[in-house]
């Protein structure tokens, strides 16, 4: 249990002060998982430098590396949002665990895999790889449904501030349909329907896994990557507070922010852009199109988005200055 410094909170216009953020309490299995992530990342950083295999035309260690980062900042953020809870609490603790038990799972197969050198997803080439992808895919389904728990008790734990509830519900909201979209990958292509090899489902659309992808990332540069989607939708549950926080930052100098209606109205736009550039680049993915090769339906939709940006910040902020007059 972490201790407050008691601040002075500058009451708004709207009446509505911008209050110090409440007292931290961490969810310690995920808080466990994350250090075990970052042990993990250790390793496998280490397993990048000495070990030369590689899986699907990328080095073998590079998927645990990407998912111990990805899964440690998921893992504290859920900690954290599960501490700020005060109904309900309970029920959040074993989702939380069962969060944390499931990641940990999907982590230990990952690695299995990793040193075995064999594909952990999608893989049924024989029965023991059947097996490590049929846990792994209820693991997978169990996290969503503990993830999904989570989500709905955020709804029905207000925090004092408005615009900071808002923001980490509709970021919980948008995390839940990226985990979700996950399940898009584990679908059959008809290729692999009509000569079997061992492999159902794929990252790729319009080829198989491998090929030329992103530094680091990996996601192709070739073809569609479901990944992107996924990936973008999971992490909103960290960037719509994180884009709050900057905005209560800039409320400290730009007066018009400090307004709760202005904050309330840019965490609405901010939610909305950010699902918007998920459903893009669902469509994107799905039509087999590379991240870095947008056609003129791609870009005209990018256009579309910066237009709905622009018009959104600009009503809410109209919105704070008519209330200064």
């Amino acid at each position: 249990m972490s201790t407050t410094v008691p601040t002075r909170a500058a009451t708004t216009r709207a009446g509505s002060p911008l209050l110090p953020p409440p007292p931290v309490r961490w969810h310690r299995p995920l808080i466990a998982l994350a250090v075990g992530m970052v042990a993990l990342g250790l390793v496998a950083t280490i397993g990048l430098l000495v070990d030369q295999r590689e899986l699907v035309g990328a080095p073998v260690w590079a998927k645990p590396l990407k998912f111990a980062i990805s899964i440690a900042i998921y893992a504290v953020t859920w900690a954290w949002l599960i501490g700020q809870l005060t109904r309900f609490r309970r029920t959040a603790w074993w989702a939380g665990t069962v969060i944390a038990a499931t990641l940990a799972i999907e982590t230990v197969l990952i690695v299995l895999q990793t040193v075995r050198g064999h594909r952990s997803h999608f893989n049924q080439a024989n029965p023991f790889d059947e097996a490590v992808w049929s846990i792994m895919g209820t693991s997978i389904a169990v996290l969503w449904i503990a993830t999904l728990v989570a989500a709905v008790l955020l709804w029905f734990t207000p925090l004092a501030d408005r615009a900071r509830s808002l923001a980490i519900r509709l970021g919980a909201a948008l995390c839940i349909v990226g985990l979700g979209l996950g399940f898009l990958m584990t679908l059959p292509l008809p290729a692999q329907l009509d000569d079997y090899q061992g492999i159902i489902g794929a990252h790729t659309v319009g080829a198989d896994d491998g090929g030329a992808g992103l530094l680091l990332l990996g996601w192709s540069t070739e073809h569609g990557d479901l990944r992107i989607p996924h990936f973008i939708g999971m992490h909103a549950l960290q960037v719509l507070p994180l884009a709050l926080l900057l905005i209560e930052l800039a409320a400290r100098r730009v007066r018009v922010l400090a307004d709760v209606r202005v904050r309330v109205g840019l965490v609405w736009t901010t939610f909305a852009i950010y699902g918007a550039v998920m459903a893009l680049l669902t469509w994107q993915a799905l039509r087999g199109q590379s991240i870095v090769q947008p056609d003129a339906a791609t870009l005209l939709g990018g256009a579309a988005i910066v237009g709905m940006a622009l018009i959104g910040i600009g009503l809410s902020l109209r919105q704070g200055a008519a209330a200064r007059r």
